[in-house]
């Protein structure tokens, strides 16, 4: 049987299933299965290529009132479809089952068309689209590029950016300057003999850092 209008045991969102289509990649949908009714309702998928795409869950019961989420994988392809048109097909089931009945408690037969009991059946279409067609979608809010003023704004993160790590280039060589002049000090005070190497390497060290300094004064 399959269910129309207000009587649905169930309903699903969306009504089809999209697959953003890249070859050697796998892809997927999420399905939200709503229960409508105040009863347990079992529910089952299936597909006319169930090689191509891994369900889970494939079985499950949902509470009075409740929902669950069905993820659908287009495992990854290795040749386009024709046209890009796809003529698979998925198939839900559903039915009421005892109160606190759990999917490990479902019998082999819960889908059985067998008349002993209601089975409800939504049929979904499968569409593949290319990345450029998800951009171009009906969510306006998604954008394939950036817009002008994220543009302008990441540019002015990398100015300042690059004005934070001159600024701290700027103290750290005059920390040094200051270990410089403490050095010529106690060079005077103690007339240390290995202070010329010191020198040498502390001198060499800011005339790098001097150098640092002006490159990002000259980038920014």
């Amino acid at each position: 049987m399959t269910a129309d209008g207000n009587n649905q045991l169930i309903s699903v969102q969306p009504n089809d299933l999209k697959f953003v289509f890249e070859l050697e990649k796998p892809s997927f949908c999420d399905l939200k299965v709503v229960n409508n009714t105040e009863h347990h309702v079992a529910f089952k998928v299936k597909t006319t290529s169930p090689k191509k795409y891994f369900v889970r869950p494939n079985t499950g019961v949902v509470q009075p009132l409740d929902s669950s989420v069905i993820r659908v994988t287009l495992q990854a392809q290795r040749e386009y479809p024709p046209d890009m048109q796809c003529k698979d097909k998925f198939l839900l089931q559903s039915t009421v089952v005892p109160s606190n009945t759990d999917v490990d408690d479902l019998p082999a037969d819960t889908f059985n068309k067998d008349g002993t009991r209601e089975i409800q059946e939504c049929k979904l279409k499968v569409f593949y689209v290319t990345p450029s067609t998800r951009g171009n979608s009906d969510d306006e809010g998604f954008k394939s590029y950036p817009e002008k003023g994220t543009d302008s704004n990441s540019v002015s993160l990398n100015v300042q950016h690059l004005k934070d790590e001159r600024d701290a280039a700027v103290r750290q060589t005059l920390q040094l300057q200051q270990e410089l002049d403490f050095l010529k000090r106690r060079r005077q005070r103690r007339n240390d003999s290995g202070f010329p190497l010191i020198y040498a390497f502390v001198v060499g060290l800011i005339g790098i850092l001097c150098g640092f300094v002006l490159n990002l004064s000259l980038s920014s």
